[in-house]
């Protein structure tokens, strides 16, 4: 039967982890709360337990983190990857379901937002607002009120509260399938902040801001000195893809902003951690030169590289696909198996793109052995 005391608790350990390890102080070690966490979720999520029964895993004597199961993404649109009966969720984050239809929307339950607002602030702080500046946030992305399920508008609800004045949310979703720009609230944010000689974050999707610029029209979108950019998010099959780094380009010139001010943003709804680009952290002296598409996981998320077929990692240096375990994942999944393709580096993860074609051959049996098929 589920324990809210032990679950309780076991959040209690993962806040610990992630604020000692910001202060740079000694915290308990990653792989032994890691299995304390696997070993949880093996007792209360039937499908977790298949896939740890098909691995054989043993937790008993276990004192390395690899040795847990990752669950694939799809899982979580196929069955309830959660600790706790539905009734004690106090947020459902479902996916956008954009590539396989509304009906196929993974679903990521959470009993306590508390661990996942400590990760968002504290590891988007150090990315988004080293400087500590004073800023405005103009958010592309509709309201939490709008959208309630979108993990990534509950980010970046938080973010504009907790760092910015006067946040604008300047997409609106309303009684639409599709949610709709405002240009006219664009036009005069960016206008009241450059009379006010404010610094402005803005906070979109990679899809938003091609919207915005391809509709901008003679719209004066620049920013003043000190204003950043926050984008996330790929196409998800979306007709209108630009590359990574012409986008970039694109998005630095309309915003009057260096490229190194924009920073990209890495998540997803099955996580509850982020990573982001350092480039503006190292343009502002608060950290070490990285390239855009190198990501930096934080202390309490470890990523791996791992072979597509047989799921083992693969030699340093490789590409794999992203097998990623986030502490904070404390009442789901641990452990969760993507299909996107990463170099794993000393100072960060490459992002490559997701696996072409059908889901990875090793993704796949997993998903069988979770639902019982095998």
């Amino acid at each position: 039967m589920f324990s809210a005391t032990e679950s309780d608790a076991l959040h209690s350990r993962v806040r610990a982890f992630i604020k000692a390890s910001l202060r740079g102080d000694d915290a308990e070690p990653f792989d032994a709360l890691a299995l304390d966490v696997a070993r949880f979720q093996v007792a209360h999520v039937p499908a977790i337990a298949r896939l740890a029964y098909a691995r054989r895993t043993q937790f008993a004597h276990a004192r390395d983190a690899s040795v847990i199961p990752a669950v694939p993404t799809d899982v979580f649109r196929l069955a309830r990857i959660a600790v706790h009966p539905r009734d004690c969720d106090v947020a459902l984050f479902r996916t956008s379901g954009t590539s396989q239809g509304a009906h196929a929307r993974g679903e990521h339950a959470l009993r306590t937002t508390e661990t996942y607002e400590l990760c968002a602030i504290a590891w988007g702080e150090r990315f988004l607002w080293p400087d500590h500046a004073d800023l405005r946030a103009l958010v592309l992305a509709p309201s939490i009120v709008e959208q309630p399920d979108s993990s990534l508008g509950f980010m970046l609800d938080e973010f504009a509260h907790a760092f910015a004045r006067r946040p604008a949310f300047l997409l609106h979703r309303g009684n639409r399938a599709e949610a709709t720009i405002d240009f006219g609230g664009v036009a005069r944010a960016a206008a009241e902040v450059r009379a006010a000689g404010q610094p402005a974050i803005v906070l979109a999707t990679s899809f938003a801001l091609v919207h915005l610029l391809e509709g901008a029209g003679r719209i004066d979108l620049r920013l003043p000195r000190g204003s950043r950019v926050m984008q996330t998010g790929g196409f998800k099959g979306k007709s209108r893809e630009i590359a990574p780094d012409v986008l970039r380009s694109m998005v630095a010139k309309a915003f009057a902003v260096p490229e190194d001010h924009v920073v990209g943003e890495y998540g997803m709804t099955e996580l509850s951690s982020q990573l982001y680009e350092g480039t503006l952290a190292a343009a502002l002296g608060c950290g070490p030169k990285l390239p855009h598409g190198v990501y930096v996981p934080p202390p309490w998320v470890r990523v791996t590289a791992v072979d597509p077929v047989t799921l083992d990692p693969v030699a340093p240096g490789e590409v794999g696909i992203a097998r990623i375990l986030d502490l904070a994942n404390v009442d789901s999944a641990i452990a969760v198996q993507t299909a996107d393709r990463v170099r794993v580096g000393p100072l960060g993860i490459e992002l490559l793109g997701r696996q072409p074609g059908a889901a990875p051959r090793g993704c796949s049996i997993a998903v069988d052995e979770m639902l019982g098929r095998s």
